[in-house]
């Protein structure tokens, strides 16, 4: 064989051991999180500074071992194998092996018959927990799973936090005795973060999509109402809060019936109507947008079919707009998830309850404790219309 013919082959095999980019981050990711982060906070009580504790500190050796040598072969993979299948495989066995060693941890580091000491996952899990995160999403990303197949996935996902949580593996770490302890007050929290932010996405909705048709009909005045929309979302979300306290206190001092509606300067309404005025723009721009970009051409056609501008608008245009449309949607509940939590401050309720008064008590596990959950409603609001637009958009043509 000439040496012409086999340099290819040689070009090849350094191709097929090249080292995938993000798997590099990843598996350096992973070795900070397993050699220099702590895997674990010990600390004698709820709210005393906490002792950080390495992996091989915070569980028995051989379960230590064993979570270093996994994490160790996740990086591995992620690093050198491209296959998206054996990639998710490896984050995803990587993700239940320290979800489960984590809640180990409390059982080995905590004294016997100790009832005031408090355990809680550390930089390290946090850091490890990211790292198979990113591998999760990159090989979902490289899959190009349908929008079906994503909701499995989310399904599939969810399940699974849900055992791990009813199994009691985790009842051991601090943020699960906060929960313990808080039980009737998250659930009822957890119920006024979805009003204020489901509640308000739908007035938006309700007032949004007819102001869009109209900014759509009558140009004139579309870029004024656009305009002041702008503006409204310019007003950070603390002064908003402010500014509609006083004409609401003054509202509800002076007509009863907004009174005996729950309508007073502090609590919900004040926070109900910011989340109301911050998720207008997003559904009447996208609305307008949605509109003009529906083709001339199917217009054209709608109106030789003899229908009315009516009928046009209706069957024709809104229909071909609606994936746009929903993607405004989807940016309003992502956003108004994580701004309910600042309704907090002005009594309003939902997770931010818990965020500011472990702030208060310098007690993280009480701040995660509703900063969690809202970032997990998030994620799940995202995939879900994720998979919804693309389904209102129809098969793909590629």
């Amino acid at each position: 064989m000439s040496p012409h013919t086999s340099a290819p082959r040689v070009a090849s095999a350094g191709a097929a051991v090249s080292l995938d980019r993000l798997g590099g981050v990843v598996a350096v990711l992973i070795g900070v999180a397993l050699f220099v982060a702590p895997f674990v906070t010990y600390r004698a009580n709820r709210i005393v500074a906490g002792e950080a504790r390495m992996l091989l500190d915070a569980l028995p050796m051989a379960m230590a071992v064993g979570v270093m040598s996994v994490a160790l072969g996740v990086a591995l993979v992620a690093a050198t194998i491209r296959q998206p299948i054996l990639r998710l495989s490896a984050a995803a066995l990587g993700l239940a092996v320290i979800f489960l060693a984590v809640g180990r941890a409390p059982g080995f580091v905590t004294p016997p018959g100790n009832t005031f000491a408090r355990v809680s996952p550390a930089f390290g899990f946090w850091l490890l927990t990211l790292a198979f995160a990113l591998l999760v999403a990159d090989s979902i990303t490289r899959l190009r799973l349908g929008p079906f197949a994503r909701l499995a996935a989310l399904a599939v996902a969810a399940a699974a936090m849900a055992m791990l949580l009813l199994s009691g593996a985790w009842d051991g770490l601090s943020l699960l005795k906060e929960y313990a302890t808080r039980a009737d007050s998250f659930w009822r929290e957890a119920r006024q973060h979805l009003f204020l932010a489901l509640g308000s996405l739908a007035a938006a909705t309700l007032v949004g999509l007819p102001l869009g048709m109209v900014c759509y009909r009558v140009p004139r005045i579309k870029t004024a109402i656009l305009q002041v929309l702008n503006i409204i979302q310019t007003i950070p979300s603390i002064a908003l809060f402010g500014i509609l306290m006083v004409p609401l206190s003054i509202l509800s001092a002076k007509v009863p019936l907004a009174a005996a509606l729950g309508i007073h300067g502090i609590g919900a309404a004040p926070a109900f109507v910011a989340l109301f005025l911050y998720s207008l723009l997003p559904v009447v721009a996208n609305t307008v947008v949605g509109l003009e970009q529906v083709p001339a051409s199917v217009v054209d056609a709608a109106r030789g079919m003899g229908l009315s501008k009516r009928q046009r608008l209706f069957q024709v245009e809104l229909p071909l707009a609606f994936p746009i449309i929903l993607t405004g949607i989807r940016i309003v509940l992502v956003q108004n998830l994580g701004l309910a939590t600042v309704a907090a401050l002005i009594g309003g309720g939902g997770f931010g309850t818990f965020v500011f008064q472990g702030i208060g008590q310098t007690a993280i596990d009480l701040v995660l404790l509703g900063a969690i959950p809202t970032v997990a409603l998030s994620f799940m609001a995202a995939v879900i219309l994720d998979a919804a637009i693309d389904l209102a958009r129809g098969p793909s043509r590629d």
